[in-house]
């Protein structure tokens, strides 16, 4: 028997090491692939772009908001990935009845590197695992601070919805030395075109996901705000919290 309590606290009991995977988050679908799993991982979603090759070959099972039941079952999982932010609490409840799931809940960089340990040593990758948070930890020793900019990063539009506290997002952007103009905000709140003016921030983020910001995006906010910098960004770099954080400082 094995057991693992994910992030939520839940206690899970397998009888063996899972054989048949299906990941319900795109950030821990590509650290699956980084820890060496292949056959093992059956289903994904239809976010969980990288890598490209599982995205092209893999079994997608729907949304990570509205996995469909029927295809995950068809699949006959020993053990499914997922997240409290990403997936909805209700397809997780009904999928608790029929499956082992572990859950990861992370606002920060701490709680990324317990999720990538832990399902490490449930999923037998254990020194793989290490060597990855190793590598990120070293990345991130070496960031540059960005100089207490205030920063505001937008991840939606109509209605326009940013980061602000209690994300990850704002975190990483902490952890660059940034100051979130909207951090006494929580979660992921609308706000309105006055509520940016207030505001004033110094540099504003698009982000590449959830919404897809274009040029005629930044122009509009650029209009808007015309002494701030405002650009588009990889938001998989600034929200995704598995392996991918690797590159993150960098960037």
């Amino acid at each position: 028997m094995i057991s693992s309590t994910d992030q939520m606290g839940q206690l899970i009991v397998l009888p063996d090491r899972p054989k048949r995977i299906v990941s319900l988050v795109p950030s821990q679908t590509e650290f699956l692939h980084a820890l060496g799993l292949r056959e093992e991982v059956v289903g994904i979603t239809r976010f969980c772009v990288h890598p490209e090759e599982w995205f092209r070959s893999k079994t997608r099972v729907g949304g990570t908001k509205d996995p469909r039941m029927e295809r995950i079952a068809s699949l006959a999982p020993d053990l499914i990935i997922g997240n409290k932010e990403e997936n909805e609490l209700k397809s997780i409840e009904a999928l608790r009845e029929k499956y082992p799931v572990w859950m990861s809940d992370i606002t920060d960089l701490e709680g990324a590197y317990e999720m990538m340990l832990t399902l490490g040593e449930l999923l037998d990758k254990k020194e793989q695992a290490i060597r990855i948070v190793d590598a990120i930890k070293l990345e991130f020793e070496q960031l540059e601070s960005l100089a207490a900019k205030r920063v505001a990063y937008l991840i939606w539009e109509g209605p326009t919805m940013i980061a602000a506290s209690g994300t990850f997002i704002d975190f990483i952007l902490r952890t660059w030395g940034a100051e979130n103009v909207f951090a006494d905000l929580e979660r992921y709140p609308v706000v309105e075109q006055a509520d940016f003016i207030a505001a004033d921030p110094e540099v504003i983020l698009l982000s590449s996901e959830p919404f897809p910001f274009k040029e005629k995006h930044l122009e509009k906010m650029q209009a808007l705000l015309p002494n701030a910098k405002v650009l588009l960004v990889d938001g998989e770099l600034f929200s995704w919290y598995g392996s991918r954080l690797v590159h993150t400082p960098a960037y």
